[in-house]
């Protein structure tokens, strides 16, 4: 069972306005979360002590949500509490947990860290550890994880295998009208479709890797992609992790980190990986590779690997990931 939570307000106390608040709320909840009659089990309402013209549960009633058992109870007084506020609590059959929890009105100020649309912007060097930590804060966050190097990564295996090099711009710039690459949701996990393929296991090879970074530092292939970035962040709540997120693809973002790490943690981290994969490769060469792609990234003339002015840092040497993650959270919280 999945429970979808939801409040809102009412500007006066009438049994109109109560009714219409309800039904804008509901309505707002199935639409969003694409919600069918039968996964519903049951409707769980509070209301503040000074609503007394209607009821929640007699307004979700009246409104058309009758197909499940509806409650309701009267909260109890507290100094400084929102007034003339609804809540809800929503119980549905649904398994998967990751759902969208409405706040309406006035009660936006109850939970602005799911009720606001805001970024968090996560940039670093290769094997900071910055995707991992960026995947945990989208579940617990309950918002999106946008995975912005799966795109440059299936740009470098179509180059890959046209046998385009991810370093010639202008075989680069002639591949790009036909690239097709698509970005699906489905299971709680991003999937990365190129020419209608998923390839979310292919691109994460280490040859394609180095191909992702010589063909990320293309104007024309950066362009098209922060393009898609930004029109994805401006419709809902997200993490976004990259080289150049808080300086360049969303400067505006709420939330800015640059996670760092030294560069032999970074290859061992790497190497850790790989091994696990069964892939056979040497430390040393594989150290050399994360090295040179520190340089490349930081050197490349358009949208270069940076820290954003306004970014924290957070050096993950000697941390692991609990830790960063409780470093990240910490800020965030500090601010919603």
């Amino acid at each position: 069972m999945t429970i979808i939570r939801g409040a809102t307000t009412v500007d006066n106390d009438s049994k109109e306005e109560i009714f219409s608040s309800v039904k804008s709320l509901l309505d707002e909840i199935f639409e969003v979360n694409a919600l069918q009659k039968e996964e519903i089990s049951g409707f769980l309402f509070s209301l503040t002590t000074d609503i007394h013209s209607n009821h929640p549960a007699k307004a979700a009633r009246e409104a058309g949500y009758d197909f499940a058992p509806l409650f309701a109870a009267i909260e109890p007084e507290i100094n400084g509490g929102l007034e003339r506020c609804i809540r809800l609590m929503l119980f549905t059959e649904r398994k998967d947990k990751n759902v969208k929890h409405i706040y309406q009105k006035g009660a936006k100020a109850l939970r602005k860290d799911i009720s606001e649309i805001y970024n968090i912007a996560l940039d670093g060097p290769a094997g900071s550890g910055k995707s991992t930590v960026a995947k945990i804060l989208a579940k617990d966050y309950n918002i999106l994880y946008l995975d912005t190097g799966a795109m440059y990564r299936a740009c470098g295996l179509k180059a890959l295998r046209l046998g385009v090099d991810p370093k010639n711009r202008e075989a680069v710039e002639k591949m790009l009208p036909g690239l097709n690459v698509k970005v699906e949701y489905s299971g709680g996990a991003q999937h990365t479709i190129l020419d209608g393929e998923d390839v979310s296991s292919a691109i994460r090879e280490n040859a394609v890797s180095m191909a992702a970074s010589s063909i990320s530092a293309h104007p024309a292939v950066r362009i098209k992609m922060v393009e898609m970035q930004r029109e994805i962040a401006k419709s809902m709540s997200c993490v976004l992790d990259g080289r150049d997120i808080g300086s360049t693809v969303l400067p505006d973002a709420k939330f800015k980190f640059y996670i760092t790490a030294d560069s032999k943690i970074r290859a061992m981290r790497r190497f850790k990986e790989l091994q696990e994969r069964g892939e056979t490769v040497e430390f040393e060469k594989l150290h050399a590779e994360i090295v040179a792609r520190d340089k490349q990234d930081s050197e490349r003339e358009f949208s270069p690997l940076v820290c954003a002015d306004d970014a924290i840092v957070i050096d993950t040497s000697e941390m692991n990931v609990e830790s960063v993650v409780a470093a990240v959270k910490a800020v965030i919280q500090s601010k919603i």
